[in-house]
């Protein structure tokens, strides 16, 4: 009989002693982080990699070097104990009658045009909760559901193709718009990109979905992108340009509601806006989300 399935019977907290390897860079900094002796550390790597049958990582002068195999163990393990750690958290949360937490991770346009309403009506739904949030541009983002350090990825969405682990969902569309100041009080209430080229602006330095879809507009009216440019991916710093300075920027109208809503920003209609841009959320396809994140689907899904 092959002894195959009793290689692949892992110590969980061989695995977790791995990852700590991997994210401090070296035994040493692992035998620290975990408040273990060096040698406890190496042995304990020692038969990872005899029951496993391979060599997961060379030591060299400025830390350890993955192997193949090591790669391949590097971001179950980090997913291990990123699920290890939240189970902890839960089950505390439950003890006090918190639900969560749920971790979430997005690119700042998306976030502000779907978070605060959901926040709320989930609220309303499943009462206190613990949620957590930090953004990112688009290409890491994947990565971070991939490893478990989020359950739900914040993003634009229909403009490429969801990688085949990953769900795409939709929640919203919105229209883009020019966004000005009260110093362009001058301008028409509808107008091409053409017609204000020339103009200084603010505009997302990122390569993401966002930044695709700015530069499809400025293609779409048949000028280049302006030279005279801000590049900024922070939308707060964004607003607070383009409303203290003659610059102007494009977003989606929800970016800017807040502003547009008390007179200190102006949305212009965009003849080249033919298109809208849609938001919602991404999760991996086979990992079973936490209540608290299958709640968010179902607020979102009602948005």
């Amino acid at each position: 009989m092959s002894d195959q399935p009793s290689r692949l019977r892992i110590d969980p907290r061989a695995v977790a002693t791995f990852w700590r390897v991997c994210e401090t860079g070296s035994i040493s900094g692992a035998a620290r982080a975990m408040n273990l002796s060096q040698p406890s550390v190496s042995n304990t790597i020692a038969l990872l990699e005899q029951r496993l049958g391979v060599t997961l990582f060379a030591r060299a002068r400025s830390g350890i070097v993955l192997t193949r195999e090591g790669e391949a163990l590097r971001d179950r393990a980090e997913a291990m104990v990123r699920l290890l750690e939240t189970a902890a958290v839960e089950v505390d949360h439950a003890a006090r009658n918190v639900a969560g937490p749920l971790r979430i991770g997005g690119t700042p346009g998306a976030l502000v045009s779907l978070l605060p309403q959901a926040v709320a009506q989930l609220e309303e739904r499943v009462g206190p909760f613990a949620l957590s949030v930090i953004e990112r541009p688009d290409p890491q983002l994947a990565d971070l559901l991939r490893t478990g350090a989020i359950d739900l990825a914040f993003v634009t969405t229909e403009i490429e193709e969801c990688p085949s682990d990953l769900v795409e969902v939709t929640a919203s569309r919105d229209s883009f718009a020019l966004i000005v100041g009260r110093r362009h009080d001058a301008l028409n209430d509808a107008l091409s990109l053409r017609d204000v080229a020339d103009l200084p602006w603010v505009l997302p330095e990122a390569q993401g979905a966002f930044r695709r879809q700015v530069d499809a507009l400025f293609l779409a009216a048949g000028v280049p992108v302006p030279q005279n440019v801000i590049r900024c991916d922070s939308l707060l710093t964004t607003k607070a340009i383009v409303r203290h300075s003659d610059r102007v920027t494009v977003l989606p109208r929800t970016v800017a509601a807040a502003e547009l809503s008390i007179g200190v920003l102006r949305a212009i209609a965009i003849a080249e806006a033919t298109f809208e841009r849609s938001v919602g959320v991404r999760h991996l396809a086979d990992r079973r989300l936490p209540p608290l994140g299958r709640a968010m689907l179902e607020v979102m899904a009602e948005l």
